[in-house]
């Protein structure tokens, strides 16, 4: 009685708070557009991108934005950058580092940068919506950068793990909790699909149709019109124009990716895209 009582009351707290972010949403006083979007292909580590700066990146992109919209550089109220490694060339904020980078936006624009891990730009998208929604800011651009050639993945844990700066999952808090877990995406992959009954061939099927339907859409020329083309290097170092998504697989079968290892003992998360 007492269990049946407490849930109830939880569910009717939830219909409230959710009532309430309804009306808070309504009471928005403005609404948020998307004007336009473009990024770069996709590149490899190594691949035809090696040689490029992550803020350089970021300013090739923003200074294309600025070119399609036609706007002035100046009337950009802020830009928000989703990245995860923020060490190297990606730290000391790379959304603002990206605007200095930039030729067509001043640099009287501020920036800054945001990590959700790999919903980095989502987030950014996220944020700079509710600017604009609350009329705190008018022009927000939000964006992503990752060079994982020259920060490769992991690289702002394990370096400074190396320096003798400790770990994320090390606070007592933390540990007095989950003693010894050490958190990864990964691991909530596996947990993820383990809960949603998930199997290894779902997994290894819907990886093989992602790559079929990229493959599809480079060929058909759907991602044309958002990718901004870029100087970059093939295998010989030979200048070339970067315009495609490196990381798109049209051989991609269901017999390669079964050879595949997992990444852990019994489980089904492999290196493989998904």
């Amino acid at each position: 009685s007492s269990s049946s009582s407490s849930s109830s009351s939880s569910g009717a707290a939830r219909k409230e708070r959710e009532s309430s972010r309804q009306k808070g949403r309504r009471r928005m006083p403005y609404t948020a557009y998307i004007v336009e979007a473009c990024r770069t292909a996709g590149g490899k580590k190594n691949g035809a991108l090696r040689e490029w700066k992550a803020a350089d990146l970021g300013a090739a992109v923003l200074d294309a934005l600025v070119d399609r919209t036609g706007i002035d550089g100046g009337a950009i109220d802020e830009v928000i950058c989703g990245c995860v490694d923020q060490v190297g060339q990606q730290a000391g904020n790379i959304g603002r580092m990206s605007v200095l980078a930039a030729k067509k936006i001043p640099e009287t624009v501020p920036g800054t940068a945001v990590d959700r891990q790999c919903g980095s730009g989502q987030q950014a998208i996220a944020f700079a919506s509710q600017a604009v929604m609350s009329g705190v800011h008018d022009v927000v651009v939000a964006m992503g950068v990752e060079t994982m050639t020259n920060v490769p993945i992991g690289a702002n844990i394990i370096d400074s793990y190396k320096a003798g700066r400790g770990m994320p999952s090390e606070a007592n808090g933390i540990q007095e909790k989950r003693p010894g877990v050490q958190f990864s995406q990964f691991m909530g992959a596996e947990l993820l699909a383990k809960k949603h009954k998930l199997s290894r061939e779902e997994l290894d099927n819907f990886a093989v149709a992602s790559h079929q339907k990229g493959a599809k859409a480079t060929s058909e020329g759907y991602f044309k019109r958002e990718i901004v083309p870029l100087q970059g290097v093939n295998k010989q170092g030979e200048s070339i124009v970067h315009d495609k998504d490196e990381g798109v697989r049209p051989a991609t079968s269901i017999e390669s990716l079964s050879k595949l290892k997992t990444l852990q003992k019994d489980g089904m998360i492999t290196a493989a895209p998904r």
